[in-house]
This record gives structure tokens, C-alpha cells and sequence, in this order.
């Protein structure tokens, strides 16, 4: 017979897991300020920096979004003069989303966030890579 699983917060796995994103998200903050998007934003617009333009549906995937959340993202990000959407030539069903010039400007003034954020956690490169291939394979087994 295994021992009982602990129902002290403190053993909890998701609290940990769920304290640690909060500090992490916390600790991006001020940095995002400076840029003038929220967490949420910059995740959408380093997927949008990397991949460039996308159907609506295809970032939302990659960041694991619905569409009811992430359409006002967009239309924040829209307004703010950071990125565009359109339909698509191909099929009208379907919206792009592109980073507009004032967006492609905003990634060379991202550029330093990784690295700060590697500092302000006080992790090394190893370190961090580890934790996310650590956090990923956890990710995947629960899916």
C-alpha cells in the first residue's frame, strides 16, 4: 500500500506550479510596461515576431487561446497600432494577423526582456533550459 498523497498546500504540485507562474508573470511586468503591453500581448507579439503573418486561428493555437479570449487581445494590440488584421485573400473566412512597422520596431525594444528576465530569476542558461523541457514534458503528458 502507497503512502497518502498529503492534502497540505504546500505539497501541492499545481500550487507550486501555479505560485511560480504568478511570480514569473510578476516579475515581467515592469518591463512590459516600459514596452506598453501586457503579459498576454507579448506573448501573442513574440509569436507574431517569430512566425510572422497568421490566420487568427493559428495563433491562437500556438499560445493556447481561444477565440474569445484572444479577439480583444488583438483588438488592443490593433488599436495600439502594433499589429493588423485582415481577411485573407484566399479564403474570406479566415483573418491574418501581421505586425504592423511600429510593432517590428517594438522587437528590437524587446530584444532585452529574455535576458533580464534570466537575471531577475537568477537562473543559468542549463538551468532554464532544463526547467522548460522539465515543464513541456509535463505539459504533454497531461494532454
Amino acid at each position: 500500500m502507497s503512502d497518502p498523497i498529503s492534502l497540505r498546500l504546500d505539497d501541492q504540485l499545481c500550487f507550486a506550479l501555479y505560485s511560480a507562474s504568478r511570480a514569473v508573470t510578476a516579475a515581467y511586468r515592469p518591463l512590459l510596461e516600459e514596452l506598453g503591453l501586457t503579459y498576454p500581448q507579448y506573448l501573442a507579439m513574440l509569436v507574431l515576431w517569430e512566425r510572422g503573418s497568421l490566420p487568427v486561428k493559428e495563433l491562437g493555437a500556438a499560445l493556447h487561446l481561444d477565440y474569445g479570449t484572444l479577439s480583444p487581445l488583438l483588438k488592443r494590440l490593433e488599436a495600439s497600432g502594433l499589429v493588423r488584421r485582415e481577411r485573407s485573400p484566399e479564403d474570406e473566412r479566415s483573418v491574418l494577423v501581421s505586425v504592423t512597422s511600429r510593432g517590428r520596431d517594438l522587437e528590437g525594444r524587446a530584444a532585452r526582456v529574455p535576458g533580464s528576465i534570466g537575471h531577475t530569476l537568477g537562473l543559468t542558461v542549463q538551468e532554464a533550459d532544463r526547467l522548460r523541457r522539465q515543464l513541456r514534458e509535463l505539459a504533454e503528458r497531461i494532454v
